[in-house]
């Protein structure tokens, strides 16, 4: 069967995708093969003074020809130059550059194994020796071959951080500052404060290739600024942890005054009266004037450093005290005007709403107490098996026959009751020859014994049992003797209300 000529494009197209994709597939695994077969460390880390060791080797070099090797150095800033070269035939060589005398190939002389693992090794290193260094090899047929590593050099800078005093103002000013100096790479400082300002931070090229980095904090200085707390944080490679200084901000302000102890309740005749005058401020305020508006102090009146005592209030006093405080920045000052009653005013009681908050918090704790007692006692009646009764008294039975004047319930003394309930005598008044309804004659079937069959009747005669003709004997109490009064006979059919008897 022939294809159509769509049918063949598409089998043709696909047949060269694939192929693409198979060659493409081939070039990354050869770079990738090419790139691995040079095998170095990526970074090599070092100190001033200290000897460095860059490692390299070649992989798999089964088919491959080594022809030389080449150590190339390239700077951050500069170009590359070669400072190391070893071919099997001849001597290593060493051309000019900054490492010449301090660099060699390890083991030093080189075999012909070297050409496998041409290591070096640098001497002395400085900090101008950090860069890029390239491990290169001449190979046949494969061409050069080669792999890279970073030398960094590194240099622990010397930290220090410090408070700057200033004064309060409007103007921005620098309040701290720290310093890391001479350190490879450059450190990170970051600050930790409330006090609201911004830091900056300038960079400065050091000794030896090194790098010196100064932040300074900066805010307008208010007095509420002196005394806060502000840490600057130094990171650097060459650190565990960071370096933390922990400052507080200095911040010089005149004094801040202010007068205490007048209640508005000056009158003529109290005694012994005093108004303090309270101030801070930095530098320390050195001196405190008091002193009256109305010129001379009144004869009643005591200073004595930062105190003014009233020993009796009079006509005199009625004036305005200022108070003075000076420290090296300035001058603060605060005043209050006395105002001297006749009488004295009256002690102020306790408001209304005080009254009917305190009214409503004993509501709350009595109800609470009471709430406490009720559920103590219904957990007490539970416990101790109080309450109604836990049975149902049983339904009522009506008994079938003749005319009942008198029915009568016997229970065996040495029965147990049932519910240990007293016994009871029921009275039935029967006038319209109704069936009697016998509710003592109700037994439990689980609390009664079962014992000799007997038989209730209303005849006053007693016992209506077939077997026996004989009349009983009146009944008699066991018990109580005293308790017992006889019956009359009653006649059956006679309506009567016998009294209560106890079995």
């Amino acid at each position: 069967m022939e294809r159509s000529p769509d049918a063949r494009n598409r089998l043709a197209c696909t047949k060269m995708t694939g192929l693409l994709c198979l060659v493409v597939a081939v070039c990354l695994l050869a770079h990738g093969a090419s790139g691995q077969k040079v095998k170095v460390e990526p970074e090599v880390l070092s100190y001033p003074g200290q000897t460095v060791r860059l490692r390299c080797e070649f992989r798999d070099a089964a088919g491959v020809q080594l022809t030389m090797v080449t150590w190339i150095y390239e700077p951050k800033d500069g170009e590359r130059m070669n400072i190391a070269v070893f071919h099997p035939n001849f001597d290593p060589n060493y051309p000019d550059s900054p490492m010449k005398g301090r660099v060699s190939f390890t083991p030093n002389p080189p075999t012909i194994d070297t050409l496998t693992s041409p290591s070096i090794q640098i001497e002395n290193v400085r900090m101008t020796d950090e860069g890029k260094y390239i491990c290169e090899y001449a190979t046949y047929p494969s061409g050069n071959e080669q792999g890279i590593t970073y030398l960094v050099m590194l240099a622990k800078p010397q930290n220090a951080a410090s408070i700057v005093t200033v004064e309060a103002g409007t103007k921005k000013e620098v309040v701290a500052r720290c310093d890391s100096l001479n350190g490879r790479p450059a450190a990170k400082i970051s600050w930790v404060t409330t006090a609201k300002g911004n830091a900056t931070s300038v960079s400065k090229a050091g000794a030896d290739n090194t790098v010196s980095i100064t932040s300074e904090y900066k805010l307008v200085p208010t007095a509420a600024d002196n005394g806060k707390d502000i840490s600057c944080v130094v990171e650097h490679r060459t650190q565990v942890k960071p370096d933390s200084f922990a400052m507080k901000l200095v911040v010089q302000y005149a004094p801040e005054v202010s007068i205490v102890g007048y209640d508005n309740n000056w009158y003529v005749g109290r005694t012994n009266v005093v108004l303090t005058c309270q101030a801070n401020g930095n530098p320390v305020p050195i001196s405190v004037i008091w002193r009256a508006m109305s010129g001379e102090m009144p004869d009643t009146v005591e200073v004595k450093d930062n105190q003014l005592k009233v020993l009796k209030v009079d006509d005199a006093v009625n004036t305005t005290f200022v108070c003075e405080v000076k420290n090296r920045i300035g001058v603060g000052k605060d005043q209050v005007t006395v105002f001297v009653r006749g009488t004295r005013l009256p002690e102020k009681g306790a408001t209304t709403g005080s009254i009917i908050g305190a009214i409503i918090g004993v509501i709350i704790i009595l109800a609470i107490i009471g709430t406490a007692i009720a559920m103590y006692r219904k957990h007490r009646s539970k416990i101790n098996g109080d309450g109604p009764p836990k049975h149902k008294p049983p339904p009522p039975n009506k008994n079938n026959g003749s005319t009942v004047n008198r029915e009568m319930t016997i229970i065996r003394q040495d029965d147990p009751l049932p519910e240990e309930r007293p016994l009871r005598n029921e009275i039935t008044n029967n006038q319209n020859a109704e069936p009697v309804t016998d509710l003592d004659a109700y037994y439990d079937d689980e609390n009664v014994d079962e014992g000799p069959e007997h038989y209730f009747s209303a005849a006053p005669s007693g016992w209506d049992d077939p077997g026996n003709t004989e009349v009983p004997p009146p009944y008699m109490q066991t018990g109580r003797e005293e308790d017992y009064t006889p019956e009359p006979n009653v006649n059956r059919g006679d309506s009567f209300i016998s009294p209560a008897m106890f079995v």
